[in-house]
């Protein structure tokens, strides 16, 4: 899945974090990023969002259920309760 012009971040990873399966990142080089994992958004927050928002992102997100609710928060820009 790509996201683009992300600007929401925090409610991204709130959304990341409910997630049941795996969410990865894929780095421009390949390398896959599990965002689960809280050391893992710092250092995405670090590196891909240093200007507030990020143009483009490619996710992997294993579990269909997530998808449908990450595709829910990138339409609506809120979350499931």
């Amino acid at each position: 899945m790509t996201l683009e012009n992300v600007t929401n971040i925090a409610g991204l990873f709130e959304i990341i974090n409910k997630c049941k399966g795996n969410v990865e990142l894929v780095s421009e080089e390949g390398d896959r990023i599990n965002l689960k994992s809280r050391l893992s958004q710092y250092l995405a927050v670090a590196g891909v969002f240093a200007h507030g928002y990020a143009r483009q992102l490619e996710l992997i997100i294993e579990d269909q259920e997530d998808l449908e609710m990450i595709m829910e928060f990138i339409v609506s820009g809120k979350s499931r309760e």
